[in-house]
């Protein structure tokens, strides 16, 4: 590429090109070649990449011009040849990110969604055209495999193990300790798996790792296989990933037409073999054993762990299983050494983690920061606070399997321990943020009928005990709770950490634990006065209009979906129209709360109103 190339960077993820994504890349293709000739003489050549995630989801699709780091955010393809105009000049300042203060920030450094981040394991994605090898080989891509293959087994163990990596996918167990079990064992042929079955509502960091930057997953499960001796490997991935489905096996095939796989690795005589599994649709697969009794073709569902799968796994043969972010960071660990990794993170969570921060804040997205940040500089150094000035409750951190934790706890560190010690834990990555009108009894019902339905119950401690745990949820949502609920939840919770079989059963209670620990007065509402706090639960609310707060902006009448909002017209032309809600009609939907900027539509006690 010649030196005065600039190269405009369209984020194509799953997530912009739902935002319409393609039509702008294919907006500036077009408007590139309409001004090829001008660009080329008077500014330098010009090219376009489809990258995968650039990070702020929210406003995208975002485009960035490179080297002269400019971003422009929320682009559509009307912008196109406003974008390719400025090349080399002024830069297009209706595009630019604005923050809280108004000023205009044309670089990605100084917007604070990215200040905070530090990226290793996403350091290509959103810079490099996903679907090619050069680009990839250009980035420094393969060298540390390069590295590898001249290196003892026992060498690269060593550097895993020395760099403290842990597990990203939600265990944290030390990558290089499971490499070195997997190494020890003698039984042949062994196998090494990428689990890419990320099932967790509201995460989509391996989604996004596959999609931007294939190579670099490809590059870590092939030195793992170096490592422990493998020479067959597969990918498992969530069958809906449509988009990184077809991206990792363009990515097979370019790694093994280049010699990075095959026979003869680089023509060194190791020879490695990678296929793609589609994944069996169900979270529970995301469970290490099920995973793997998916691959062979039978059911998804976890066996007991008293045998370790680096001891019997994939068809009772030693085999190491690690998740996509894990394996993204390997490569750089070879390539820069584990000091450098190492130096970052905590005492015993170095490194940094991916995490996708969605939710009630301003800012959402895909982000990497090093581990031990705190939950109050995620939440709004990165994230820029609760959205709709509205106030904080909680975030869930971890998926299903975490927890929910208050505003007293915003400071504490994000690492594997930390998170433990408070019912909750770094899982796969995902943070969602709620703010004031989030119901934690809700919260808690909802995490837990999701994982009564990705159960496979074959265990009774998983099985029954969250059907029983859903229940005694919907009858407290429902204004039928009973106090010794409070108790039996409890009861219930310690019967799945101590009797399932797996862990999806063993974390299940965090999200009941969670918000028993730190929202008691949420259950005592519930269940002793009838009435949710939140005015979130149905059964138990009802949306009232606060005539003295209410401007008649008619926003109300014009969101709710079932007419329960009704209008009283003004009875002189100096008046003002009012409005009401019809208790018979008002199903506690939401729509006109929502649709309310001026907080006149309030929610109160569903028998109150009605007495």
């Amino acid at each position: 590429m010649a030196e005065n190339t600039r190269k405009l960077l369209v984020c194509c993820d799953t997530g912009c090109l739902a935002n319409n994504a393609r039509a702008v890349a294919d907006a500036l293709e077009a408007a590139l070649a309409a001004a090829g000739l001008d660009v080329a003489v008077e500014r330098g050549s010009a090219e376009l990449k489809r990258t995968g995630c650039i990070g702020q989801c929210s406003h995208g699709p975002i485009v960035k011009v490179h080297p002269d780091d400019i971003c422009y955010y929320r682009v559509k393809p009307k912008h196109a040849e406003k974008i390719v105009a400025s090349l080399g000049g002024e830069p297009y300042q209706p595009l630019l990110y604005r923050d809280f203060d108004g000023e205009p920030k044309l670089r990605e450094a100084d917007n604070p969604f990215y200040a905070h981040q530090k990226k290793i394991a996403l350091r290509h994605v959103g810079l490099i055209d996903p679907l090619s090898l050069d680009d990839y080989l250009e980035a420094g891509g393969y060298e540390a495999l390069k590295k590898a293959l001249t290196m003892e087994p026992q060498d690269i163990i060593n550097e895993i193990k020395a760099s403290g990596l842990r597990g990203r996918g939600g265990a944290g167990f030390l990558t290089g300790n499971k490499w070195q079990a997997a190494a020890s064992y003698p039984a042949q042929p062994k196998y090494v798996v990428c689990n890419g079955d990320e099932g967790d509502p509201g995460a989509f960091m391996d989604r996004s790792l596959l999609e931007g930057d294939p190579h670099s997953v490809i590059e870590g499960l092939i030195i793992a296989a170096l490592a422990v001796g493998a020479e067959q490997g597969y990918l498992y991935i969530r069958d809906e990933y449509e988009l990184a489905l077809p991206v990792v096996a363009t990515a097979l095939k370019q790694a093994e037409a280049a010699g990075y796989l095959g026979s003869s690795i680089q023509g060194s005589g190791r020879k490695l073999h990678l296929e793609i599994v589609r994944g069996g649709g169900a979270f529970v697969c995301g469970e290490s054993s099920a995973l793997m009794a998916s691959i062979e073709g039978r059911v998804g569902e976890p066996r007991s762990k008293y045998i370790r799968s680096v001891e019997r796994g994939l068809w009772d043969k030693p085999t190491v299983l690690n998740n996509v972010e894990t394996l993204a960071n390997v490569p750089f660990i070879l390539s820069y050494g584990s000091g450098e990794f190492a130096k970052i993170g905590t005492a015993g969570s170095k490194g940094t983690k991916v995490f996708s921060l969605v939710g009630k804040v301003k800012r959402s997205g895909l982000v990497e920061v090093p581990m031990g940040i705190t939950l109050r500089s995620l939440i709004f150094d990165i994230g820029g606070g609760i959205a709709d000035r509205r106030s904080f409750k909680a975030i869930q951190t971890g998926g299903p399997s975490g927890g929910c934790l208050p505003e007293s706890l915003l400071d504490l560190e994000v690492d594997f321990e930390s998170l433990t010690d408070h019912h909750t834990m770094v899982g796969s990555g995902g943070m969602i943020v709620m703010d004031d009108r989030s119901c934690m009894v809700e919260v808690a019902h909802y995490y837990v009928d999701f994982l009564c339905g990705e159960s496979c119950g074959k265990c009774t401690p998983c099985r029954e005990g969250l059907r029983h745990m859903r229940e005694i949820l919907e009858n407290i949502c429902k204004g039928q709770g009973k106090a010794s609920d409070l108790e039996e939840l409890e009861d219930l919770a310690f019967a799945l950490q101590e009797a399932s079989l797996c862990g999806l059963g063993k974390t299940a209670a965090n999200p009941v634990l969670s918000t028993l620990r730190y929202f008691p007065e949420e259950y005592e509402a519930h269940i002793k006065e009838r009435r949710c706090p939140a005015g979130v639960c149905k059964p138990l609310t009802l949306m009232q209009i606060d005539q003295e707060a209410c401007t008649s902006c008619r926003a109300c009448l014009k969101a709710c979906p079932l007419g329960s909002v009704k209008e009283t017209p003004a009875a002189s032309p100096d008046q003002k129209a009012t409005y009401h809600i019809d208790p018979a009609l008002c199903t506690a939907c939401g729509s006109c709360r929502e649709a309310c900027r001026f907080e006149a539509v309030v929610a109160v006690r569903r028998e109150a109103t009605c007495a």
